[in-house]
């Protein structure tokens, strides 16, 4: 199999961000073979190598050396298992939110909660995806993976990709040796609406939703509350809500009652990283091309025409401002790539 790159491909319109980035080499490997073709061959170059999927969880830097590889093939399936539960097949290049809608118009219940976060399904387990309640580790059976060094397939189960709060192992003891190639979920025919999160109740409205209402209504929230990146560039929420312990809770909830939380069942609390931001003054506040956005804290907006390293200098003082003022550490979400 030979493979044909791309040399000083623009990956400004891959990365949702938009920021302005070029690769040395970049193919989009069509089938699972092509993908392994590809690793071989940066391995055999030692040629560094970064696999892209939607772009929507990264920063960016200027320049990405070595090969760059987009896996595109995208097909997905669905295996009944029993007369209530179902198992979903998806390729790595899958559009999540797709396949969202897709499994929610045929009444299938597990990720109609997830609905509208961008990217692919090869980069979903990567990051834990979560929303309104839910986590993609709730419904996650196993995941292949390929080796990128000598292009080995293997199946790991949920439990061996170490789940937390938007983390896996392939953060980080697998960072850079395994790449998702394909997910499998077990979804459900029985209703199972989750609606005990935030307002999504109210904004579904009726006592008894279908799959694709929920999903329908998640979707209306996220669109009336996040900028579009085809329009205004971002990755999303840039910081994890943090979570802290009881005791450091109720020491802030003494001086802020109001301060939005989630109790968690080992006893900590996670807290709302936007309302934190918020209350520092950076909601809507602008610092050359980036910005904090006037809806959302919880999201960075590029305006045009900025770099990597002053998005991350605009996070940190974010940061260090939010940890002086309340004593809490946030931390980023998207992965940092070349910068």
């Amino acid at each position: 199999m030979t493979l044909e790159w791309q040399r000083d491909r623009d990956l400004t319109d891959a990365n949702t961000l938009r920021l302005v980035c070029r690769a040395d080499r970049y193919v989009a490997a069509e089938t699972p073979e092509e993908l392994q073709r590809a690793c071989l061959v940066a391995h055999e170059q030692g040629w560094p190598l970064t696999v892209l999927g939607g772009g929507s969880n990264l920063v960016l830097g200027p320049r990405l050396g070595g090969l760059t590889v987009k896996p595109v093939f995208a097909q997905w399936w669905q295996e009944s298992i029993d007369t209530d539960t179902v198992r979903i097949h998806a390729d790595a290049g899958v559009t999540w939110h797709d396949l969202v809608m897709s499994v929610a118009q045929q009444g299938l219940w597990g990720i109609e909660n997830l609905a509208l976060i961008p990217g692919h399904c090869g980069a979903a387990p990567i990051q834990n995806i979560g929303a309104y309640g839910v986590e993609l580790a709730d419904v996650l059976e196993s995941v292949e993976v390929l080796d990128p060094e000598n292009g080995d397939l293997a199946v790991m189960s949920a439990a061996d990709c170490e789940f937390g709060y938007r983390d896996s192992v392939f953060k980080r003891d697998l960072s850079g040796r395994a790449i998702i190639t394909r997910m499998v979920l077990r979804l459900d025919r029985r209703a199972c609406p989750r609606l005990d999160y935030g307002n999504l109740a109210e904004c579904v409205g009726r006592p008894d939703p279908t799959a694709l209402d929920v999903a329908e209504a998640v979707c209306r929230v996220r669109r009336d509350k996040l900028p579009d990146p085809t329009v205004l560039g971002n990755a999303g929420s840039f910081f994890k809500n943090p979570i802290v312990t009881a005791h450091h809770a109720d020491a802030l909830f003494h001086e802020y009652p109001e301060l939005p939380h989630f109790a968690l069942p080992d006893g900590r609390v996670k807290i709302a990283a936007g309302w934190l931001i918020e209350r520092c003054g950076f909601k809507g506040v602008r610092q050359g091309a980036f910005g904090v956005h006037e809806r959302q804290a919880l999201v960075l907006v590029h305006h045009g025409g900025g770099e990597a390293a002053e998005l991350l200098a605009f996070a940190d003082d974010i940061a260090r401002q939010v940890s002086e003022r309340f004593d809490v550490m946030l931390e980023r979400e998207p992965r940092v790539i070349g910068a």
